[in-house]
């Protein structure tokens, strides 16, 4: 802890999340590293408005802002879905810097909505929550009508999924930029409880490399041949 020995507060919180979460070392120094004391519960959210004081405080520490995304690398000119490739590529440590009690339910989770086939980016639950968390992530600055789309996706897992054991649906928005007004505009519209966020990557590599570097596949194939001769 010689990184927070001028500052006991931050101390005691890095104690406080190693002894709930039961993190290892190369975990904690992560987090030190990642500045998570900084993050924590930092989204801009309306759970105030739309929760329970108790239920909000909780949600609202579960949040982070920004999510730190340095895990992966990806190239300068990545689009959404190249982004959540590599996500789900390194699912354990996405569920990591998520925070504790996620637990992974499905990618492009197919939800009926009418007649209207849809597509959740990412659903989770969170055993802390007792509730559905609807994740979505969009690789453009915030803009207020992605919280209809979130709305409407937290609604519908609330109709469809939740049942009486669980708690109301949240809803999180992960955007590469935001301005925290606009959002904070925007969320106080809502009925449902939503946290807008932003996310940080930092690993990123000239499109050039992209034809140059092998893909999983190669790899693994390359791996394999070794192991056979």
């Amino acid at each position: 802890m010689d990184k927070c020995r001028d500052d006991q507060q931050k101390a005691l919180f890095f104690v406080q999340k190693t002894l709930e979460n039961n993190w290892s070392r190369a975990v904690l120094l992560n987090f030190l590293d990642t500045k998570l004391f900084d993050r924590q519960g930092k989204a801009v959210t309306n759970f105030e408005l739309t929760l329970p004081s108790i239920r909000s405080d909780l949600a609202q520490e579960l949040t982070k802002d920004p999510y730190n995304f340095d895990f992966i690398t990806l190239t300068q000119n990545y689009n959404e879905k190249e982004l959540k490739d590599a996500l789900m590529d390194n699912l354990t440590a996405f569920l990591l810097e998520l925070g504790s009690g996620f637990a992974f339910v499905g990618r492009e989770y197919r939800i009926e909505i009418g007649d209207t086939e849809n597509f959740i980016d990412m659903l989770f639950y969170n055993i802390k929550l007792h509730c559905y968390v609807v994740v979505e992530v969009k690789v453009t600055a915030f803009e207020p009508s992605f919280t209809g789309q979130l709305g409407t996706y937290v609604v519908a897992v609330n109709h469809i999924l939740k049942t009486d054991m669980d708690a109301p649906t949240l809803g999180l928005l992960v955007c590469k930029s935001k301005d925290n007004i606009q959002a904070k505009y925007a969320i106080e519209s809502s009925s449902q409880p939503l946290g807008i966020s932003e996310y940080e990557l930092s690993n990123l590599i000239p499109e050039d490399f992209k034809g140059t570097l092998p893909t999983i596949e190669e790899i693994e194939a390359e791996l394999n041949e070794q192991k056979s001769e």
